[in-house]
């Protein structure tokens, strides 16, 4: 947690009394630092272009002022006499999507009048949307493909938005959705106030900065020690078939009963999950090739204790606050070393202990140290006794074109003849 004078409050901050009770509910003791840098300029009217790492409390510092922008507006009317969209919040998933609706009705539930908020994105049909916003909205959360459908069948506008927000803009822009953002943004009133979050700022982040963005208050947050996440974080060395009876022994050793696992591919999801399964483990896979409504179910399996263990690709990677997950494990190292820190971010929130382990195979030392120079720090290598690798690290070859690393594992045959050159007798 942020230690801050301890005259510093939400309330000192602008906002409305209705507002800051709802924070003390939450039990939000004082801002953080990204919500006492945000929350004026967004008070004042200022485009905010902010960065800081993974559970900093962006969404909040976007959340509180819009919230008491939209409390002293009287509602707005489109052209066809339904309430006009005036804020609108772009996400890069649906469970991004839904996690920041719910945090809208948390915070504003002692709001005068409250503004009707509505969540869109697809993996469901289409249709129930239409319906719920046949009055129109005061605000929308959304995906991008699933807005365009939306505003395309003439079920919203978006003539009249006043505040954008783009949150996780790196994802967005990382998962392609640079054209659907592109037709957004041109379906939007040129005149509006733009906000733009992200944990980390490459090269196409700053170039639709540069574009969406007039005169931004900049904002800047780096990880302190006093207020960095209680993660420990562990990188054990291990031979990858051996990886699922070493995470047994380690879920056997824990008490951690919420546990969230990484994989690389949506099949690995299915694969760990049954492997864990089998050995009376309660486990189930999340991945985006599910439905919606698996994917919600999945998640709140694992909320309500009915699984312990979560098998997920990256789709779980960003924005997903689950209490009580006391343990992330790295199975396969994330593709960009970018995502390691939004992998394990998802342990040690709101001020509690957590911990992140990862697993090294021999085709991925190269990547370890990638993700090392990427964190600044060197993690001690570990091995768990009766899980000591045998498999020779692989040297690295490339890298893949991503920030990721190829190697080459050396064959048995690689391996006898090296051993033949040395006059060593085949084993």
């Amino acid at each position: 947690m942020t230690h801050l004078n301890s005259a510093e409050s939400f309330s000192s901050l602008g906002l409305t009394e209705p507002l800051v009770r709802a924070t003390r509910e939450r039990g939000f003791e004082a801002p953080t630092r990204v919500q006492s840098a945000v929350i004026p300029s967004v008070l004042e009217g200022r485009d905010v272009w902010a960065c800081a790492p993974t559970g900093s409390g962006k969404t909040a510092a976007f959340v509180l002022p819009m919230l008491d922008a939209l409390a002293a507006r009287e509602p707005r009317q489109d052209g066809r006499g339904r309430r006009a969209v005036s804020a609108l919040v772009l996400c890069p998933t649906r469970e991004l999507a839904a996690q920041t609706a719910a945090e809208i009705a948390s915070l504003g539930k002692h709001l005068a009048s409250p503004p009707d908020t509505h969540v869109v994105f697809g993996g469901v049909s289409i249709n129930p949307q239409m319906l719920a916003l046949r009055g129109g909205a005061d605000l929308i959360v959304a995906t991008p493909g699933r807005l365009l459908d939306l505003v395309s069948k003439n079920a919203l506008s978006l003539a009249r938005v006043s505040t954008l927000v783009l949150d996780e803009a790196d994802r967005l822009l990382e998962q392609g959705f640079q054209e659907e953002l592109d037709r957004v943004l041109a379906a939007l009133p040129e005149e509006r106030q733009t906000l733009l979050f992200s944990a980390t700022f490459p090269p196409a982040v700053e170039a639709l900065a540069e574009a969406v963005l007039d005169a931004p208050e900049r904002v800047e947050i780096t990880a302190e020690d006093d207020d960095a996440p209680d993660i420990t974080e562990r990188v054990i060395e291990v031979d990858a078939p051996r990886r699922t009876q070493l995470l047994r022994h380690l879920l056997e050793e824990s008490d951690a009963d919420r546990v969230l696992v990484f994989v690389a591919t949506t099949y690995a999801t299915k694969h760990v999950a049954r492997k864990l399964t089998d050995l009376g483990i309660a486990a189930t896979a999340l991945h985006g090739k599910l439905s919606q409504g698996a994917r919600t179910g999945a998640l709140e399996d694992l909320r309500e204790g009915k699984v312990r263990v979560l098998v997920a690709t990256d789709v779980a990677a960003r924005g997903l606050d689950i209490d009580g997950l006391a343990m992330v494990v790295n199975y396969d190292l994330p593709r960009s070393p970018n995502d390691y820190r939004h992998r394990i971010g998802r342990t040690g929130r709101a001020s509690a202990s957590g911990l992140a382990v990862s697993f090294v195979t021999a085709d991925m030392h190269g990547h370890i140290r990638l993700i090392e120079r990427r964190e600044r720090r060197y993690f001690p290598r570990e091995h768990v006794p009766g899980f000591e690798p045998e498999e020779e690290e692989v040297s690295i070859t490339r890298t893949d074109g991503t920030g990721g690393v190829k190697g080459k594992r050396k064959s048995k045959k690689d391996k006898l003849r090296e051993a033949a050159a040395r006059g060593e007798k085949k084993p």
